[in-house]
């Protein structure tokens, strides 16, 4: 594969309409290895690229033959010393915290962990790549169709708070395949009913990716608040009418981008609820 230095910002993974740009902020690593995945199951396949460029702790590199739709993570090398707060493992396959768009659902295996169950000074080498939820490379060019935030006034605003799956899940006018998701949230008879009592905003509850928390997954439960984010800029693909018909990866980005032009054509600005305390990131993320 061709490999160039690329650049260190913007961070994440950038598309350009050519190839894409992959940059890593790491002031402990000492090697960091960009992987990208293939493949399903028993077929899942990891090519691993080393990222030889680095500028103010910024790994990176550019490869003219990525597309949208490719998966990847990273492996950081570097110290193992927990006292010190560094925990760098190789074995654990970590997610790009600047990833816009992931695929799968970590299953909490102990692979995940750095630790072994029941003993948390232990440090687990069990390889987490086949367990983990991926970053997704996307394609960031969209029409909005000249699209402008309303700006209502704020003494003119009217706020209404919204669960993507609570609001659609069971409208009856709304098209089954479309229930629960951000398409549904654009469709006529939503944003008809926010206009006809007076909204001038929705406030959607999480919509970033977040997980299956590990005690509601043992009791066939699901995370239905959201308050356990993964992947802060990575619309949550579950709510994407698409991802239920095997979407192009990446697509839920596509999809809630139309739900926000929709939504600012019927006059209504959309505003998300954000709580960064609220994370999953000790077990799967790659902040350090």
């Amino acid at each position: 594969m061709e490999i160039w230095p690329g650049d260190p910002y913007p961070l994440g993974a950038t598309f350009d309409g050519s190839g894409t740009n992959f940059a890593l902020f790491s002031e402990v690593a000492e090697r960091v290895e960009l992987c990208l995945i293939d493949g399903e199951g028993e077929e899942l396949t990891e090519e691993r690229i080393e990222l030889t460029e680095e500028d103010a702790f910024v790994w990176h590199c550019y490869l003219p033959s990525v597309q949208p739709g490719q998966r990847y993570g990273y492996r950081v090398h570097g110290p193992w010393d927990p006292a010190r707060g560094l925990r760098c493992n190789p074995n654990k396959l970590l997610l790009d915290p600047y990833a816009k768009a992931t695929s799968g659902e970590i299953d909490w295996d102990q692979s995940l962990f750095g630790y072994d169950f029941g003993d948390p000074d232990s440090r687990n080498d069990d390889d987490s790549g086949p367990h983990m939820t991926y970053g997704v490379v996307i394609n960031p060019f969209f029409d909005w169709e000249g699209d402008r935030s309303p700006r209502v006034p704020y003494n003119e605003t009217v706020i209404y708070e919204a669960h993507v799956k609570g609001l659609t899940q069971l409208h009856p006018d709304l098209p089954e395949s479309l229930r629960g998701t951000y398409a549904g949230i654009a469709h006529p008879a939503i944003t008809g009913h926010l206009t006809k009592l007076g909204v001038t905003a929705i406030e959607l509850m999480p919509v970033h990716q977040f997980v299956q928390d590990n005690t509601l997954v043992e009791k066939g439960l699901r995370n239905y608040w959201g308050y356990n984010t993964l992947a802060f800029l990575a619309p949550h693909a579950d709510y994407a009418a698409a991802s239920r018909d095997e979407q192009t990866l990446g697509q839920q980005v596509q999809e809630f981008k139309s739900m926000v032009r929709t939504l600012h054509a019927a006059g209504i600005e959309v505003i998300l609820d954000v709580v960064y305390n609220h994370t999953a990131e000790a077990t799967t993320s790659a902040r350090r």
